[in-house]
């Protein structure tokens, strides 16, 4: 009962305090806005939605909303821009704040807890327009521009120079302000407050805004954003990639996954002194994958020479050969349940492959394989500085210097950005503004077990929307964050909660009491 009083504590306690009095309704109808002239917009519809069953598309699950306006537009700030929006406005019970809600790649972000989720401890997924909606804000989404008539990604393609700013930053740009002036028409006054929420390019999208457009948000929640355009998404990967795709030895089927998840915790599980199933810094964890190393027949149990490297190289950093630069971070000890991608033998495509054919390299008959680690990612370089499409910018001042909050979360078991990625950005911020000013603004929280934005062991869901509302609107910083684990989904049976500590900061156990409550660990230094 503790446990479940904790986390329902943490996950609704700060929005319910932080709620309006008095409840703003509509001052127009939604049809009206149909014919609202906006620059660089087109309206395509406007209409009202009852209070129900809602499904955002026929075949899609359906969610329980209150009674809201839904505006879709096309924006088109260049003339090779095309940009879908959506905007839904509670009719009746608007809570006075605007929510955004970004994008995990090109698609509009409507998602919530019980739209296409199916597995307990998201995050991302949990923070869409619909639960945005369902608790009373304002809030919008758009496509990023890259989704073209015929659903095609578009994403750098010849023909479409613009499209790669419009993913970079013009997008969600461009929808925050539309949004704010379509929130503005129908109620007869702007947002008091204004929150981005996004997680895995969506976190990347929260942090390009608080660099590049400071005063766009009062307060942005940004899950896993550490991944630099050339970098990350591309090179990272097909550093990946390349460890198995093109040697079949070096594939680990999916249930040896399981093996080198147990023998790293039984290595590294009490480094921190407690064995918990969690690793609380994983760098700290000397794993050595040859103590899986079969001693004959090749079995479920065991790991081939081969698969002993692929393992090593999984959980070594992506560099430079000739010049021993970082290019990206490894994988952490910790996060093998999730190595079905990279160590299957899985082909890369989509994002990672079509930058480097049509942004950086400009050749649409780029081979993956070819890719030189240092010819390459340097043209890569000069292509994101020479069109400033960096997401990880670090200079935050002008945002923090208007009162700005950013609020980093990463899991250390994420398989899909490297974690190590986010902590080097926040130390790159701090390092440029300084240590108060950084702390003032700007925290990270790091989440052991925690897995791609949600999901994972560890305990992995909170109400990260209620902290930042409560360090932007009555300035309590938060000096750790609640987060609870259910074992099934919608979480209605919490076994673990665990804080969430500020960077470099880390939890631990008071020594009495369960290991499964939150009241029993303190923040400190390591």
């Amino acid at each position: 009962m503790k446990i479940v009083l904790a986390a329902l504590f943490a996950a609704g306690i700060a929005a319910l305090t932080l709620l309006p009095t008095a409840p703003v309704t509509a001052q127009t109808s939604c049809e009206a806005l149909s014919s609202l002239s906006l620059p660089n917009a087109t309206i395509t519809s406007a209409e009202s939605v009852p209070a129900g069953n809602f499904s955002t598309a026929p075949g899609r699950r359906e969610t329980v909303v209150p009674a809201f306006c839904r505006v879709t537009a096309t924006l088109k700030p260049t003339a090779d821009s095309d940009i879908r929006m959506e905007v839904w406005l509670p009719t009746s019970k608007w809570n006075g704040k605007f929510q955004a809600a970004g994008t995990d790649g090109g698609s509009i972000n409507y998602a919530s807890g019980t739209d296409a989720v199916r597995t307990p401890g998201t995050v991302e997924r949990a923070s869409g327009m619909l639960r945005a909606l369902q608790g009373g804000y304002a809030t919008s989404s758009a496509d990023t521009g890259q989704t073209g008539a015929n659903g095609n990604f578009a994403f750098g393609l010849p023909g479409h120079p613009e499209r790669v700013a419009d993913f970079a930053y013009r997008a969600a740009h461009e929808m925050t302000i539309n949004a704010k002036a379509i929130i503005k028409a129908f109620y007869g006054r702007a947002p008091s407050f204004s929150y981005w929420n996004g997680c895995s390019n969506g976190g990347g999208q929260g942090v390009m805004e608080a660099h590049r457009f400071p005063d766009d948000y009062d307060g942005i929640l940004a899950g896993a954003p550490g991944s630099p355009l050339s970098h990350g998404y591309a090179a990272g990967w097909l550093w990946l990639a390349g460890t198995t795709f093109n040697e079949p030895a070096r594939f680990i089927p999916a249930n040896k996954l399981p093996i080198i998840h147990e023998a790293v915790l039984r290595t590294c599980d009490a480094s921190d002194g407690l064995e918990d199933g969690l690793i609380d810094d994983p760098r700290r964890c000397n794993f050595n994958p040859e103590l899986l190393l079969c001693k004959g027949t090749d079995t479920q149990g065991c790991l081939t020479v081969a698969q002993v490297e692929t393992v090593r190289k999984l959980l070594s950093p992506a560099i430079n050969p000739r010049t021993g630069a970082l290019i990206f971070p490894p994988l952490e000890p910790g996060s093998e349940l999730s190595w079905a991608r990279v160590a299957g033998g899985r082909e890369p495509t989509g994002l990672d492959v079509a930058a480097f054919k049509y942004v950086f390299l400009k050749d649409p008959n780029w081979d993956w394989r070819t890719l030189d680690f240092d010819r390459d990612v340097a043209r890569a370089d000069e292509v994101i500085e020479a069109e400033k499409t960096n997401t990880l910018e670090p200079d935050l001042r002008a945002f923090a210097g208007r009162g700005g909050k950013l609020l980093l979360y990463h899991g250390w078991s994420d398989a899909a950005i490297a974690p190590q990625a986010t902590i080097n950005y926040y130390n790159n911020v701090r390092n440029l503004m300084g240590d108060a000013a950084t702390s003032n603004s700007v925290r990270l929280f790091m989440a052991p077990g925690m897995t791609h934005c949600g999901y994972g062991e560890g305990p992995n869901t909170f109400d990260g929307l209620g902290v930042l509302e409560q360090w932007v609107e009555r300035g309590n910083a938060p000096d750790q964050i609640i987060a609870s684990h259910s074992p099934e989904y919608p979480p209605s049976n919490v076994d673990r909660t665990r804080p969430w500590c500020p960077y470099p900061q880390v939890a631990r156990y008071s020594g009495t009491g369960s290991i499964d409550d939150a009241a029993n660990f303190a923040c400190q230094m390591p």
